[in-house]
C-alpha cells in the first residue's frame, strides 16, 4: 500500500479526529489484530457476535498509527490511546469502502471484476495468471470478494501494479452494485447464472439481476464479457446498450469460441481458436469442459491487452488453481478429486462429468449437502442424484440430511441400490472407505463448505 496521510483518510470517509495521535501518516489497513502491523490503521468491524472496538487497545500496542471508532461505541479509554489517532465515522463498514475507493482512484490501470454462480474464482485466477505472464497484476486472494474482502485487496495495490483482477461474490440485491461503486470496472465478467444464493433472490431471474448489476457503472468504452451459452445470459444479445458486450461459449453463435474441443479426461482440454485467421490451440491442465468457459475469457482478456496466443497458452499452461478446486491427487493406490471448496447443483453436474471421463477401474462419488438453496434444495439435490446416474458413476455415499435426496434420485434413475450409501456422520464415512474403496478407484469428493468434506479428503489420503 501507498502511504495515506491521516488527513487524507478522514476526508475519504468524512470522520472527525476526536484524539490527535504522534505520526500523521499510515501505511496500511486492518481489521484483524491477529495480522497487523506497525504503521497502520485498525478498522473495527461490528458484526452479530463480535465487536472489533473491543480490541482497540491491542491494535495500539502493536505500533498502530490510528484506528477508526464508530460514534455510538465511542471508547471509555481514550486516554489509553496517547499516541494514535482516533478517528470518529458513522459506520467503520462504510468508511472501509469510503477510504477504498478513493485510494482505488488514484490508480490509472484497468479493472477488471469477475462474477457469477459458478466458476468467478478460477475464471478470476485465469485471468491474473495470463496477464502477470507479462505485467504486474493484483488479484483478489481466497474469498476476499465481498464488502471487506474487496476493499482490502485494494489496498494491496501500489504503484508497481499494472492490473487489477477482482472477484465480486453476493448473496442478494444491491451488493455487487456496492462493489462496483468502489471499483468502476474497466471489464466485467459474468461466468453463468446457477442455482447459488437462490435462497435469499427467489429464482434464477432474480440471480440474474443481481450479477447484471456488475455491468451497473460501464461506460460506452468498457466491456462486459458474458456466457452467451448461458440460458439466461443469452438474452443480453437481443439488448441494446451503451457499452460493449462481448459474448464467450462453445456454441459458434457467440463472438469468441473454440473451433474445436479435445477433453482429454481427469488429463485436461485443449482448444483449437481462430484468431486473425490462424488456428491456435491452447492447453488447459485442469480437468472438466466448464473450465473451457473459465479459460476462455482469460485468453480473449490476453488478446484484447495484446498478448501473443504462445504467451497465454504457456501461462495458461503452469496455471495452478486454488487449492481444494478440481484438485487432482494421484498415487500408486487410487485417484482423488478434491472439490471441496464449495457445491452448487451446476458445479456437483461438472465434478461428475470429470470424474466420468477419469480414467480409474471405478468411480466412487462422495457427495454432502449443497446449502443456501432454500425451497429449492430437494430440487437441486435430486438434479445431482440423476446426473450421478446417468453419468454412471459405480458407487455413491451421500453425507447430510438433504444429500440422501441425491441417493434417492440416483436410485429412481437406475443406480443400484447396493451401490448407495448414505451416512450422518464422518466417522461413518470413515469405516466405509475401510470396506469400500480398492486399489485403482477414482473418487470425487465435494461438498458445500461448511460441510468440511476436506476431513473426506484426508480419510482418503490415509488409507490410498
Amino acid at each position: 500500500m501507498i502511504q495515506l496521510t491521516i488527513e487524507s483518510v478522514v476526508n475519504a470517509c468524512n470522520g472527525i479526529i476526536i484524539r490527535k495521535g504522534d505520526n500523521n501518516y499510515i501505511s496500511g489497513i486492518s481489521t484483524d489484530t491477529r495480522k497487523i502491523q506497525p504503521e497502520m490503521l485498525f478498522v473495527p468491524l461490528v458484526g452479530e457476535n463480535y465487536d472489533g472496538h473491543d480490541f482497540i487497545i491491542d491494535a495500539s500496542k502493536k505500533g498502530i498509527h490510528a484506528t477508526l471508532v464508530e460514534k455510538n461505541k465511542k471508547p471509555t479509554y481514550l486516554n489509553e490511546l496517547e499516541n494514535i489517532y482516533v478517528i470518529e465515522v458513522e459506520n467503520t463498514v462504510k468508511a472501509l469502502k469510503d477510504i477504498s475507493k478513493k485510494y482505488k482512484e488514484s490508480f490509472r490501470i484497468p479493472f477488471i471484476a469477475v462474477t457469477g454462480s459458478n466458476g468467478k474464482t478460477s475464471t478470476k485466477d485465469m485471468i491474473s495468471a495470463v496477464l502477470s505472464s507479462r505485467f504486474k497484476a493484483l488479484k483478489s486472494e481466497g474469498n476476499f470478494n465481498n464488502q471487506i474482502g474487496l476493499p482490502l485487496t485494494l489496498f494491496n495495490l501500489d504503484k508497481s501494479h499494472e492490473f487489477a483482477v477482482l472477484e465480486m461474490g453476493m448473496s442478494s440485491f444491491g451488493e455487487i452494485e456496492e462493489l462496483v461503486g468502489i471499483v468502476n470496472p474497466n471489464i466485467a465478467v459474468i461466468t453463468n447464472i446457477g442455482m447459488a444464493h437462490i435462497e435469499n433472490l427467489g429464482s434464477k431471474v432474480n440471480i440474474m439481476k443481481a450479477k447484471m448489476e456488475i455491468s451497473k457503472n460501464l461506460s460506452e468504452e468498457d466491456i462486459l464479457l458474458f456466457n452467451g451459452d448461458d440460458e439466461y445470459l443469452k438474452s443480453i444479445k437481443l439488448q441494446k446498450l451503451r457499452y460493449r458486450a462481448i459474448s464467450f461459449g462453445m456454441d459458434k453463435t457467440n463472438d469468441f469460441y473454440p473451433e474445436k474441443i479435445y477433453d482429454l479426461g481427469d488429463k485436461g482440454v485443449t482448444l483449437d481458436i481462430l484468431i486473425n485467421s490462424k488456428m491456435e490451440k491452447f492447453y488447459i491442465k485442469q480437468p472438466g469442459l466448464h473450465n473451457v468457459y473459465n479459460a476462455l475469457v482469460a485468453i480473449w482478456v490476453g488478446l484484447f491487452y495484446e498478448m501473443t496466443p504462445k504467451e497465454i497458452n504457456k501461462s495458461l499452461h503452469s496455471y495452478i488453481p486454488t487449492k481444494m478446486r478440481m484438485e487432482i491427487i494421484e498415487n500408486s493406490n487410487c485417484k482423488i478429486i478434491n472439490d471441496c471448496y464449495n457445491a452448487s447443483p451446476n458445479s456437483m453436474k461438472a465434478a461428475l462429468s470429470v470424474l466420468a471421463n477419469s480414467t480409474g477401474n471405478r468411480k466412487i462419488a462422495i457427495l454432502a449437502n449443497m446449502l443456501e438453496l432454500g425451497m429449492f434444495s430437494e430440487k437441486g439435490h435430486r438434479f445431482v442424484g440423476k446426473c450421478v446416474a446417468e453419468y454412471k458413476i459405480d458407487i455413491l455415499i451421500t453425507f447430510g440430511e438433504e444429500a440422501k435426496w441425491i441417493a434417492d434420485e440416483a436410485h429412481n434413475a437406475g443406480l443400484e441400490k447396493k451401490n448407495i450409501f448414505k451416512v450422518g456422520k464422518i466417522q461413518e464415512i470413515n469405516l466405509l472407505l475401510n470396506e469400500i474403496i480398492k486399489q485403482g478407484d477414482t473418487i470425487l469428493v465435494k461438498g458445500s463448505r461448511s460441510m468440511q468434506m476436506e476431513n473426506v479428503v484426508q480419510l482418503l489420503l490415509e488409507r490410498c
